[in-house]
């Protein structure tokens, strides 16, 4: 049988519902947690490392529902089970939202959104495009990736617009990036990639040179997890070894996972927070040629 950790009944008051005064007043939010693990080894060790700490997935929990407004519980249990999937140890999560004050208009007990996720490795996508209709482009590429086999997308930063760096005099990028969880092992998912690129007429006649569509691998795996694969393959290098470097990729990912880290050196004392990585090599988003760019045509 499965081992299992049950957090059952976290509660908090949050303002996530369609209705005008629900947004306004809110309401009690209560939230269960079964996270399908392996549990072996820290039964027979007793050590901490060997678990998942449930009491920072409360925390988390408590935050998600006294944080940003969702219109739908479901998107609600959603962003919990992403959440609990960081932890490397869980293989399954099932996160039960109940809403029992929910404006129903009948006699009722609760309402409740109940959903399972299966844990895969993290992955980072940085999309560009300078070429063409590049806002178009970008929209039409994350409804491929959407619909890559084994590759789930969990969250779309803002785009940025993106002053060329490097190669031959080209027009400005706009910039995006995608996180996710894969089933797929890393060079699959490489190829992927490498299809959508070719299908919006990505070419590479020119190192550095202007393209309709770029798809880069950031990262895959959480740094110093258990999925995280790093490799100095040329046909597969992990982490990218330029992220690091690039304010149009750090800036991004940033907006849409503010708790993301990222490898930047060997060993286990080079996992450093995006956040701080962007502030040591440009703090001035719009210095380094950065800035706010158009709202996704169609996500």
């Amino acid at each position: 049988m499965a081992d299992r950790i049950v957090l059952q009944g976290v509660s908090g008051r949050g303002t996530h519902g369609v209705l005008d005064f629900e947004k306004r007043d809110g309401q009690t939010f209560v939230v269960d947690v079964t996270m399908t693990c392996d549990l072996e080894r820290a039964g027979r060790t007793d050590d901490l490392a060997a678990t998942v700490n449930y009491a920072e997935v409360a925390a988390d929990v408590v935050a998600r529902i006294a944080g940003p407004s969702f219109d739908l519980i479901e998107r609600l249990a959603e962003v919990i089970a992403d959440d609990v999937l960081r932890h490397d140890l869980v293989e399954l999560v099932e996160v039960v939202v109940h809403k029992p004050e929910a404006p129903v208009g009948q006699p009722f007990t609760d309402v409740q959104v109940r959903i399972e996720r299966a844990n895969a490795a993290a992955v980072v996508v940085a999309l560009g495009s300078n070429l063409g209709d590049r806002g178009e482009t970008l929209a039409s590429a994350l409804a491929a990736l959407r619909d890559v086999p084994g590759l789930t997308v969990t969250g779309v930063s803002s785009i940025v617009e993106t002053d060329p760096v490097g190669g031959p005099e080209q027009p400005p990028y706009l910039n995006a990036v995608v996180v996710g969880r894969s089933a797929a092992a890393p060079d699959v998912l490489l190829e992927e990639l490498h299809r959508i690129e070719a299908a919006h007429g990505r070419t590479r006649e020119i190192h550095w040179g202007a393209r309709t569509l770029d798809l880069d691998l950031i990262q895959f795996g959480a740094p110093g997890g258990a999925r995280e694969v790093v490799s100095d393959d040329p046909r597969l290098t992990l982490p990218h070894p330029r992220a690091v470097e690039r304010a149009f990729v750090l800036g991004p990912w940033k907006d849409v996972d503010p708790r993301a880290t990222l490898r930047v050196a060997p060993g286990d004392g080079g996992i450093r927070p995006v956040s701080e990585v962007l502030d040591a090599i440009s703090p001035d988003l719009d210095a380094a040629g950065v800035r706010p760019g158009p709202r996704w045509e169609h996500q």
